[in-house]
């Protein structure tokens, strides 16, 4: 493993892993826009793969501890995002009491997996770009794969996106992006320095060369590495939301965003090309990797503008919070009824 935490992709065993192989936890993570859809359908084509479409399970985990839930927590989280009926799962069968959540969320993901008779079980989400740690702390044993993504190229996704998606257009979206991705950094590298297994791959080398990047995956999970995992051809999408958003990974082949005029606002992209230029400076220019910033804005964000973007960033964050108690808070017949009053 390098000083940046990558693991060596040069490798490319496909030797079926022995009988006392690993199996799950799996959690992929990136930051949004990032190409983690993309990353779990290519996965979820390996016959020993089973990952779960942003179930986002231990995400609600502290709101359901805090709010003493106990047997109802099942219902909370199909009414947050559908999970149970996305995965073709009965919520019914998964009852424990609140005190056993860990258990209990474990149990939904090696129930799902059980299904498709995999071994590899998980969750593929990127709200949990600020949760590794706890995750690990959790899963001791758990694997991670982090995907990253040009930093101005994610943001421009997002305001594509924005287009199509009342959620990708709420106010501060790019700056939660943005701020978000150092964070992830963060706990990036401090699962690296305990020693955790985590695999890193830039999105950019995936779509330009998937068998080369799902080959290195295989080798670092220890499963034999199958053809099928470079192509979108016949893969199961029936967990992703539907949305315009999605269109390229509901498509046939992997293939990169097309290319797009600029739609980065000025002051925007100058904001992000600082943070560039800050974050390279930082880890002497290993990361991140940004391949399309050219003639770009060669100073840094001064003390000031990062005190002031970490303020907003938390404060962003905080409001999804608040926003997250008042989901579990509610009856679900008026989560359902504000949802259907949005559409």
């Amino acid at each position: 493993m390098s000083q940046s935490g990558l693991i060596d992709e040069t490798a490319t065993t496909t030797e079926s892993p022995s009988a006392a192989q690993w199996s799950g936890p799996l959690f992929v993570v990136g930051m949004f826009r990032s190409g983690t859809s993309l990353l779990y359908t290519l996965l979820n084509k390996h016959p020993q793969i089973a990952l779960m479409y942003e179930a986002d399970l231990f995400r609600l985990k502290p709101y359901l501890r805090t709010l003493r839930v106990g047997r109802r927590w099942t219902s909370k989280c199909e009414s947050w995002n559908g999970v149970f009926h996305r995965h073709g799962l009965d919520p019914s069968e998964i009852i424990v009491r609140s005190s056993d959540l860990r258990i209990g969320i474990e149990r939904v993901y090696r129930e799902y997996a059980r299904q498709k008779g995999a071994v590899i079980w998980g969750d593929k989400s990127p709200t949990y770009h600020d949760f590794l740690g706890r995750l690990a702390r959790d899963f001791p044993d758990a694997r991670f794969i982090i995907i990253w993504r040009d930093p101005l190229a994610i943001c421009r996704s997002v305001m594509h996106a924005a287009q199509k998606s009342r959620w990708f257009g709420k106010t501060g979206m790019n700056h939660r992006v943005l701020m978000g991705y150092r964070v992830l950094k963060g706990e990036c590298d401090r699962l690296v320095d305990k020693g955790a297994r985590i695999y890193q791959l830039q999105y950019e080398e995936l779509v330009r060369d998937p068998v080369h990047a799902m080959t290195g995956i295989c080798t670092f999970l220890g499963i034999p590495f199958v053809p099928s995992m470079v192509s979108l051809k016949g893969a199961d999408r029936s967990a992703i939301y539907d949305g315009e958003h999605h269109a390229l990974v509901r498509g046939q082949r992997v293939i990169a965003d097309v290319d797009r005029a600029e739609i980065l606002p000025s002051n925007l992209k100058r904001k992000i090309e600082r943070y560039i230029n800050l974050w390279q400076r930082e880890s002497d220019g290993i990361w991140p990797t940004s391949g399309s910033c050219q003639n770009c804005e060669q100073r840094e964000p001064s003390l000031a503008e990062r005190v002031l973007d970490q303020v907003l960033y938390h404060s962003l964050r905080g409001f999804d919070v608040v926003v997250n108690l008042m989901h579990i808070l509610a009856p679900r017949r008026a989560v359902e009824a504000w949802r259907r009053l949005r559409q």
